[in-house]
């Protein structure tokens, strides 16, 4: 005997937008998100090649029938001009992040070929830390904080996810 479910299954998403640049903007969108009781895991905002339009990208998580209806709410609000749900296209996608973490003398050499590891750079450092930039995916950087964790994490950073339509998408 077999018993079928409905199941609802979360995934993550990550949803870019164009919009205007203007202070009402951000509000409306996280006013969006929490009017419906959807949580904003990331959301990154800044400048765009169009002087007047702002570049968002959100990471959420939830149901696919969810995602659709939220999009489609981002696309009516008035400061809106554009959304894409990159969940399922091909994309390029980043985040950056600046670690802090303890550094004395005898194990700064075995920090630093951590850092030289993940291909991070070092941007600042005293006597007593190192502060690492590393950019990659959400697991590259959870990664690396992990492998640094031990050494005593002081201070650490996280931008969220940016992304973009990748361009070509043919085969190489």
């Amino acid at each position: 005997m077999s018993t079928e479910t409905n199941a609802v299954v979360e995934s993550n998403h990550i949803i870019t937008i164009k919009v205007s640049n203007s202070f009402n903007a951000l509000s409306r969108i996280a006013g969006l998100f929490s009017g419906r009781g959807f949580n904003i895991d990331s959301i990154s905002i800044g400048d765009s090649e169009i002087p007047e339009l702002a570049s968002c990208t959100i990471t959420t998580h939830g149901d696919t029938r969810i995602v659709e209806q939220i999009t489609r709410q981002l696309d009516k609000l008035v400061d809106v001009e554009e959304v894409n749900d990159l969940t399922s296209v091909p994309h390029v996608s980043r985040e950056l992040a600046l670690i802090k973490v303890s550094a004395p003398a005898e194990v700064r050499s075995e920090i630093m070929q951590i850092a030289n590891i993940f291909r991070s750079n070092i941007v600042d450092i005293s006597p007593v830390t190192l502060t690492i930039e590393l950019t990659g995916n959400r697991n590259k950087i959870d990664a690396c904080i992990s492998m640094l964790r031990p050494f005593g994490l002081k201070e650490v950073s996280r931008t969220g996810m940016i992304a973009m339509l990748r361009e070509y998408q043919g085969e190489v």
